[in-house]
């Protein structure tokens, strides 16, 4: 055997500078050609003892330890074929490397296409995967070595990781771009389209993540992970317009992406950094994420956030933990369970394994990032963990833990205590692979661009351009320097006579005759023919599952069966759901549009955005600000976004164009795209659009019909006959729906074709009330909820719906649009007609805002749409200028809605001008439930103060078990509070609660030798306060909230001093003698 001293002493050879100053080859001449192969031929030998030893010769597959017979494991197999294809690639520049190279390729493909066939297998998973992203349907990331067939249930283990999925489809990518050919056949391709589909969703999809366990707790819980997410985004980006035969290949080899799923995965990834889920703030699982393999980030503020924060917080003297209180492979864990008891993580607590495969994924991103320092720095602390097995091979333990009689000294007093290596018997094959990767490279060796061919470890404005006719991603560089991206636009027409008018205004378009040949369609017909793509009969596998076509699918031109196609954006789509009708909306949405497509397009190519312009609108009373809007594209720009006017056949060749090449001439019929219709008009000249009647501002009697609901059949089809106001009309027709179900006929029209009707006409007059009522009756839903709810929940918040005082619904996690309407339709409806689409309404707003504008929601936890509908009632009584006098919340237009929404939640930002009183604001902020910075935090340090717990409207929450369950800063503990906060019904009371506690924080962070004996009851509190104040400024009782928050805070104080401090003493166990009782200072 060779000795292997030589190579192991970490050669110094660190790149300096950059790669691109040097050329590679050059670079990589070691003086000695035959110094080169010595070392290659070291780490042949190795990689034959300590990897390929171990490769299953039926599937191919790996074990996670060497000494495992029996069961392959996805993950740590793709990291071996990673290893092993490295050294392929450094044997590729020897001219004569005795096949080495050939052998080390074939094993390299041997293993990826042992894992398709393992997952081909279970293509029916795939295909229910896509429709419902349950674990129930995940596929398999282990699988019998020799057999390739299912080990472990869905029961006994859960398969649901993303990340694997994801980190197959980068390294297929980059194998296949390095030249090896993996997959064979049309029915591969389809299949490895549908691993696309599988992974598109990561974004809204909780798994178990690169741990396997779900929640930090170990409960069997899934949640959203980061690290997943990142994983997800960054394959997407790989395989985008990738071919999958290489060089080789034909049109329907090409693999694509829908790259408005790839930007909610790229835009929720990166909210969630540097957490990596709501249960684990850090975790280990971040750096294979944002380095190499994945480099899911370019933005260089979260990639230091993200890493300083896994270096502060997990590195050890032995490798890194892989989270806090992670009790993995910790000498107090129950080998014989499967999942933790509650409270336990606790006992973990400071004595976690420490895992020195982080320290080679250091030395990795070093040599990626040119740092040489952080090389050194872990190359010296991996030495130390090292050891040598009896063919002087190097070893890395899988990882060190404390042994059973060190723990309590290590608790006390961390790193007191030596740590031992696993006593496994096996090799950790994952950290060996790793570790061969790690020397290669810092030998010289390996060039990075041999390891990462598609040069992922470049922002993707700095890779090489894939040569072909596919969209691919070149992004711009998002901070710091002026982004030169153009959105271009193109005005349609709906008929001739509308152009004219325009004309008069001096507004260009095109109807949708003049732009032919192209045709201009709408999106749903894109998802139609995206049906197509990964279609595979022999596997039962459909094509893309029907997905709505997001903002920047609709900014590309499309070129399919020889035709060219734009498609219009959705808020262009004349859905069921009522808000397309509101024309201040739609202005608004088409802002909101081109600023979305400007700030998120990453494609090459510029992206073209359709607006239509509908003789409709015309009608409109807002039907000026439109104009307005066109008049400000025509100056270039529209709110800080360049935007350029043209002609759609002056614009193309500047635009993304998309070929849809999997769509073969002969199996689809053109007919399939409906143009989109211009109307005809024998006279076309504009003046005839002064006949066009203007919609006036509707208004009727606001009549209240529920009585008729306790009265007879007969007595309610008298009052339709005699009524001619449509929200009389609506309320009856209501009555007979529940009465006499929708089938019921009046006059040869059936209640539901009635409600319709009603339904359209009340559009038509813009009867906002009405239209709501009728349109909650029909059960319709937002369009595309979902995405909105997702957005909401990975910013950190959750939302509920619901009537006050009703039982409320929580979302917590992304549902189904189905599940969604259950939801909203049982929860609110029998209690409040039109809420059960007004709150959909304001779900879909704060979806929306929360995207464009985090901060508003600042120190909301939970979004509690029944609340915030009361903060916007509340705003109306404070200033009824603001709308009609006989206007309701409920009559309002959706865009004086969404524009009372934006006031009632940045409260702070105008209370001063308008004149707020003390009172009225805390009313607004105590209906959001909206706490100072660092709130949560301080109710857990009184906690810690107060054994016997806080509690509130007689709800309790208890020290205990709560300090030992949960964490200082975790979600769930922030969550418990707001839900005893929420107690309070009325919101000026809660808002006094919130200063109460920051007071009581206060205190006891000034006399830290305080302990409270008595539960701390908050009521008692207040209402002592509340008295007090009453009498010194002889006011009645409760006008305690109506106080200045400066005068209140004083007596909340004194409340606090004179109940908490006379019964407090130090506890019992911590002073022998009396202690005093000390006052505030």
């Amino acid at each position: 055997m060779h000795s292997i001293e030589g190579t192991m002493c970490f050669p110094d050879m660190i790149r300096q500078g950059s790669i691109d100053d040097i050329n590679a080859q050059q670079f990589l001449k070691i003086s000695n050609y035959e110094d080169t192969v010595r070392q290659l031929d070291i780490y042949y030998a190795i990689v034959k003892r300590q990897l390929l030893r171990f490769q299953s010769p039926i599937t191919g597959l790996f074990p996670v330890l060497s000494s495992d017979l029996h069961i392959g494991s996805v993950r740590d197999s793709i990291y071996c074929a990673a290893a092993v294809w490295g050294l392929h690639q450094a044997y590729r520049r020897i001219d004569d490397d005795r096949g080495k190279s050939h052998e080390l390729g074939q094993s390299t493909v041997k293993c990826m296409r042992g894992i398709l066939e393992c997952w081909i297998k279970q293509s029916a998973r795939v295909e229910a995967f896509k429709t419902r992203q349950s674990a129930a349907h995940a596929l398999h990331v282990k699988f019998h070595l020799t057999t390739g067939e299912p080990v472990l249930s869905d029961d006994q283990y859960h398969h649901l990781q993303i990340d694997v999925i994801s980190l197959y489809l980068l390294f297929l990518v980059q194998m296949i771009t390095s030249g090896l050919q993996i997959i064979y056949t049309q029915d591969e391709v389809a299949f490895v389209q549908n691993l696309v589909y599988y992974v598109e969703r990561a974004y809204r999809t909780p798994d178990y993540g690169m741990w396997e366990r779900g929640t930090k707790y170990n409960d069997g819980k899934p949640e959203i992970h980061a690290s997943s997410i990142g994983m997800a985004k960054a394959a997407l980006e790989a395989i985008n317009g990738c071919n999958l035969f290489g060089d080789k290949g034909a049109s329907w080899s090409v693999v694509y992406v829908d790259i408005d799923a790839h930007n909610r995965n790229r835009s929720i990834f990166e909210t969630m950094l540097p957490r990596e889920s709501s249960s684990k703030g850090v975790d280990a699982a971040l750096l294979p994420t944002i380095s190499f393999p994945a480099f899911a980030t370019h933005e260089e503020l979260l990639l230091q956030l993200t890493k300083n924060n896994i270096l502060n917080r997990l590195q050890g003297k032995y490798g890194f933990k892989r989270f806090s209180r992670d009790g993995c492979k910790c000498v107090l864990e129950d080998p014989n369970r499967r999942y933790y008891n509650e409270g336990e993580l606790k006992e973990f607590e400071g004595v976690e394994s420490e895992w020195p495969l982080f320290y080679v994924m250091m030395i990795i991103d070093g040599v990626f990032r040119t740092l040489p320092d952080q090389v050194e720095e872990y190359q010296k602390l991996l030495k130390s963990r090292i050891y040598m097995d009896e063919y002087g091979d190097p070893v890395i333990p899988w990882y060190y833990y404390v042994p059973k009689e060190g723990i309590e000294n290590e608790r006390s007093e961390p790193y007191s205590v030596r740590r031992l290596p696993a006593n496994t018997g096996g090799l950790f094959l994952w950290a060996q692979s790793l570790f061969v990767i790690a020397q290669l490279l810092t030998g010289g060796l390996l060039h990075v661009n041999e390891l990462d061919p598609i040069r992922r470890y470049l922002p993707s404005y700095n890779r090489p351009r894939r040569a072909g006719r596919y969209s691919a991603f070149q992004a711009k560089p998002a901070f710091g320097i002026a982004t030169d991206l153009v959105v271009q636009v193109v005005l349609i027409a709906e008929s001739m006579r509308l152009q004219a008018m325009l004309g008069t205004y001096g507004i260009q378009t095109q109807t949708p005759h003049e732009v032919e040949p192209v045709q201009i369609c709408s999106s749903t017909q894109l998802v139609h023919v995206y049906r197509e793509l990964g279609v595979c009969g022999k596997l039962k596998l459909t094509g893309r599952p029907i997905r709505p076509v997001g903002s920047l699918g609709t900014s590309k031109i499309y070129r399919v069966c020889g035709m060219t196609v734009l498609c219009y954006p959705l808020i262009f789509e004349v859905s069921e759901f009522y808000l397309y009708r509101d024309m201040a909306l739609l202005i608004d949405d088409i802002k909101t549009e081109l600023q979305f497509v400007g700030k998120y397009w990453r494609l090459s190519g510029r992206p073209t955005v359709c607006l239509l312009v509908r003789e409709e609108h015309m009608r409109d009373p807002h039907f000026k600000q439109m104009l307005d809007l066109f008049a400000m594209l025509k100056k270039g720009h529209c709110d800080g976004v360049k935007v350029r006017l043209g002609r759609l056949q002056n614009l193309i060749s500047s635009s993304c164009i998309e070929h849809l090449d999997f769509m073969s001439q002969g199996e689809f019929p053109s007919e399939m795209f409906t143009q989109f219709k211009q109307l005809q008009h024998d006279y076309i000249g504009y003046q005839s659009l002064t006949d066009v009647p203007r919609t006036l501002t509707y208004r009727e009697q606001n009549l209240d019909l529920q009585a008729y609901s306790q009265r007879s059949t007969p007595d309610v089809l008298d009052a339709l006959r005699t009524t001619d106001n449509i929200f009389a009309q609506s309320q009856l027709w209501g009555i007979l729906l529940e009465r006499e179900g929708p089938m019921y006929e009046v006059n040869g029209t059936s209640t539901l074709e009635a409600l319709k009707a009603l339904y359209g006409s009340a559009g038509v007059l813009r009867h906002w009330r009405a239209v709501r009522y009728c349109s909650s009756l029909l059960s319709h839903t937002v369009d595309s909820i979902s995405p909105f709810i997702t957005t909401v929940l990975v910013s950190g918040k959750q939302l509920t719906v619901g009537v006050i005082g009703r039982k409320e619904t929580v979302f917590d996690k992304p549902m189904t649009p189905g599940e969604i309407q259950s939801v909203m339709y049982s929860t609110i409806q029998p209690y409040d007609i039109i809420g059960a689409v007004l709150q959909q309404e304001i779900v879909l707003y704060c979806g929306r805002l929360i995207g464009t504008n985090p901060d508003m929601f600042r120190g909301i936890l939970k979004i509690r749409v029944g609340w915030v509908l009361e903060a916007i009632r509340i705003y109306l009584d404070l200033f009824p200028e603001e709308k009609r006098a006989d206007a309701t919340l409920e009559s309002l237009s959706p865009f004086k809605l969404r524009t009372l929404l934006q006031k009632v939640l940045t409260v702070s930002d105008w209370a001063e001008e308008k004149g707020l009183t003390p009172l009225q604001r805390r009313r607004l902020e105590g209906c959001l439930c909206r706490v100072p910075k660092h709130f949560y935090v301080q109710v857990w340090d009184i906690l810690l103060r107060t054994p016997n717990g806080i509690v509130v409207e007689g709800h309790a929450i208890p020290a205990q078990p709560t300090l030992v369950n949960m964490s200082r800063s975790e979600l769930s503990f922030a969550l418990l509070v707001e839900e005893a906060l929420v107690r309070v019904p009325s919101a000026e009371r809660r808002q006094l609660c919130v200063e109460l506690l920051c007071v009581l924080a206060t205190i006891l962070r000034r006399n830290p030798e305080l302990y409270l004996q008595q539960a701390l009851h908050l009521d008692r509190l207040l209402d002592d306060a509340d008295t007090t104040y009453a009498k010194d400024s002889g006011l009645a009782r409760g006008s305690l909230s109506a106080a200045a928050p400066g005068v209140s805070l004083g007596y909340l104080a004194r409340a606090v001093v004179n109940s908490v401090l006379q019964a407090a003493a130090a506890p019992a166990s911590a002073a022998p003698h009396d202690h005093d009782s000390c006052l505030v200072a």
